[in-house]
């Protein structure tokens, strides 16, 4: 059974962008990337004032939360991304054949 996600660690605004990327491949943004590359240092240079002070919820979110797969660095998002996108084109193309 697939495990269901707490998006809630995570600032409110923040929810929603990480859910699309997760669920769907789609692009985060200049912030959530660097998150999701595990590069904070230069997410901080993307971060308005909630996420400079809940970086940490973002560390919490990946580690206990995320499947493993979707984190850690910039070959590994690429390829979740790619995998994401993949399966919604076979998911299309078996709603087609219907």
């Amino acid at each position: 059974m697939k495990k269901e996600m707490n998006y809630s660690i995570l600032p409110e605004h923040m929810q929603e962008g990480m859910k699309r990327y997760v669920e769907y491949g789609v692009n985060p943004g200049d912030f959530l990337y660097h998150i999701i590359c595990n590069d904070f240092v230069h997410a901080l240079v993307h971060a308005d004032q909630i996420n400079m002070a809940r970086i940490v919820d973002y560390a919490k979110f990946l580690y206990f939360e995320a499947p493993s797969g979707c984190w850690g660095s910039v070959e590994k998002v690429n390829n979740w991304r790619k995998a994401r996108k993949e399966e919604a084109l076979k998911a299309e193309e078996l709603k087609g054949g219907e």
